[in-house]
C-alpha cells in the first residue's frame, strides 16, 4: 500500500473532466469502518488502521454480522459513502478536508484514504473492500483533486470560499430549525398549563360554584326578602355566630329589667313619655332636629 495520488501534467485520466465536474462516478463497495488516526498522512499509518479495522470485521463476521455495502459517489467536490438500499449519506467527506489516498498492492481489494472531522477535527481512516478495483478508485480520486485544483485557480479561490459559506450557513440552518422546533414545545405546554389554571372544577368534575358578591368592605349585601343566614366572606373567613338570646330574664343591680330596643313595644313607656316621643317623631317628618333643644327625663324620676 504505497500509492499516493498527486497532480502531473502528463498524467492520463480515466474519466471525462465533465463526469466529474458536473456528476459523479459511482462505485459499489463494502464498507469496513473507520477509525481515528493520529497523522493525516502515511503509507504506516493507514496500515495500522486496516489492520485494526480488518481484525474488527472478522470478529462481528463470526457473530453472523455482513460487510454493509455501500455506493462511493466521487467528484470534485468529495466522496459520499451511502447506504446501497436506501441512499442515505452515512459520511460526506469533503475534498479539501482528505490529505491522504491509497489502495494496497498485496491486497487489491483494499483502499483508504484520511479525511479530518469538520465537527471533531480529529483525523479519520476510511477503509473499503472494493473488488479488485481499489487502484481505480483511488485515481479516481486523484483525478478529482486535480480537476478542482485548476477550477480553484481559475476562480481565484473564491469558489472555495464560497462552498465554505454555504456549509456554515446550512449547519447554522439545521441549528435554528431544531431550536425553533424546542421553542414551539415549550410555547405550547405553557398554554396548556394556562388553560388548566383558567377553568377550575371540583373534584367531582364540576364547575365550581361561585361565591355571592361582596361590596367593598367585603360583605354581603343585606337583603330584607332573604332570611338571615351565615354566609362566608369571600376571603375564606367564617362570620361569627348571632347571639342566642337566652329565656332567662336578667335583671341589673337594682332588680330592673334591662332596655332593650328590639323588644320593648309602644305599651312599655309611660303615657306622658308616650306622648312626648309621639311628638318628636311628628316634629321629625317635619324636618325638625334636636339641635339646641335639651330632652330631659325628669318624668321618669318620679317613678323610682
Amino acid at each position: 500500500m504505497n500509492r499516493a495520488f498527486s497532480r502531473k501534467k502528463d498524467k492520463t485520466w480515466m474519466h471525462s473532466p465533465e463526469a466529474l465536474t458536473k456528476h459523479f462516478i459511482p462505485y459499489n463497495v463494502k464498507f469496513l469502518g473507520n477509525a481515528e488516526v493520529e497523522q493525516p498522512k502515511g503509507t504506516e499509518v493507514v496500515k495500522d488502521a486496516v489492520r485494526k479495522l480488518k481484525f474488527a470485521r472478522h470478529i462481528k463476521k463470526s457473530e453472523g454480522q455482513k460487510t454493509p455495502k455501500v455506493e462511493l459517489q466521487i467528484s470534485i467536490y468529495g466522496v459520499k459513502v451511502l447506504d446501497s438500499k436506501s441512499k442515505e449519506i452515512l459520511h460526506n467527506c469533503q475534498l479539501h478536508r482528505i490529505s491522504f489516498c491509497a489502495d494496497d498492492k498485496t491486497d487489491k481489494r483494499i483502499f483508504t484514504f484520511i479525511c479530518k472531522d469538520a465537527e471533531s477535527n480529529k483525523h479519520m481512516c476510511y477503509v473499503f473492500d472494493s473488488e479488485k478495483c481499489a487502484e481505480e478508485i483511488t485515481l479516481t480520486i486523484g483525478q478529482a483533486f486535480d480537476l478542482a485544483y485548476k477550477k480553484f485557480l481559475e476562480s481565484g479561490g473564491k469558489d472555495v470560499e464560497t462552498r465554505k459559506q454555504i456549509a456554515n450557513l446550512q449547519k447554522r440552518i439545521q441549528e435554528l430549525e431544531t431550536e425553533n422546533s424546542e421553542l414551539k414545545k415549550k410555547v405550547q405546554e405553557l398554554e396548556d398549563k394556562v388553560k388548566a389554571t383558567q377553568t377550575p372544577q371540583s373534584p367531582g368534575g364540576s364547575v365550581a360554584v361561585r361565591s355571592p358578591s361582596t361590596d367593598l368592605f367585603d360583605m354581603v349585601p343585606f337583603s330584607p326578602a332573604s332570611p338571615l343566614s351565615l354566609t362566608p366572606s369571600s376571603n375564606g373567613t367564617e362570620l361569627p355566630p348571632l347571639p342566642v338570646r337566652s329565656a332567662e330574664i336578667r335583671r341589673d343591680v337594682f332588680g330592673a329589667e334591662p332596655f332593650d330596643p328590639f323588644i320593648s313595644g309602644g305599651g312599655d313607656f309611660p303615657p306622658d313619655i308616650q306622648s312626648k316621643l309621639d311628638e318628636m317623631q311628628e316634629g321629625f317628618k317635619m324636618g325638625l332636629t334636636l339641635e339646641g333643644t335639651v330632652f330631659s327625663l325628669d318624668p321618669l324620676d318620679s317613678r323610682c
